[in-house]
């Protein structure tokens, strides 16, 4: 087998693994998760996952880098011009990708009540993106920096919170959680704090 042949080869054999501990944390959530438990579902043996993995934490890191939204988020912004209905279609985006996918919200519920290396150094890759961001937006616009890392932070917390609150609680200040216009009406809301925030 050549290199190309051995690359293409691994790197089907790590989406096998990375898609069936997707599966296993929406199904199941983190308790029963373990090595022997991720082979037979991947059907990938234990020495292929801790070669290319090293560990659990390692996998699990993995699949978070892939599918996290901010860790992942382009920092593309042209012109001042651009500004709100970027940081509009920014967190529309991350609305839709957070509601559609149950391994993400099961993933940040146990980020909330863990600090292992392994997340602090998530984190941390989150919040550098997220600086670099507000930082961008101020320097374009001339905005207080301070002014829109409340606002981001706000902003961002706020979504997590309602789309993770929505799978038990169905309503909250009136607005229903489980239908689409309950986060339509969110989002509307959401462009009209961001159309305040760049008249002002």
């Amino acid at each position: 087998m050549n290199i190309t042949a051995r690359e293409k080869d691994r790197e089907s054999t790590e989406k096998r693994i990375l898609n069936a501990i997707g599966e296993m944390i929406a199904e199941e959530g983190f308790e029963k998760i373990g090595v022997n438990a991720i082979a037979a579902r991947s059907g990938v043996s234990k020495i292929l996952i801790y070669r290319y993995f090293s560990s659990v934490d390692g996998l699990i890191a993995s699949y978070i880098r892939q599918h996290d939204f901010w860790i992942n988020f382009p920092l593309e912004i042209t012109s001042k011009e651009e500004i709100p209905d970027f940081i509009k279609k920014m967190f529309h985006q991350h609305i839709e990708q957070l509601r559609k996918d149950p391994t993400l919200k099961r993933i940040y519920r146990w980020e909330l009540s863990s600090n292992n290396e392994m997340i602090v150094k998530l984190r941390e890759q989150r919040e550098s993106v997220g600086v670099k961001l507000i930082e961008r937006v101020c320097e374009l616009t001339g905005k207080e920096q301070s002014e829109m890392a409340v606002f981001a932070s706000m902003a961002t917390a706020s979504i997590t919170y309602l789309i993770m609150l929505g799978e038990f609680c169905p309503v909250y200040n009136g607005i229903p959680l489980d239908k689409e216009s309950g986060w339509e009406e969110i989002e509307k809301g959401i462009d009209s704090m961001v159309d305040n925030l760049f008249t002002n």
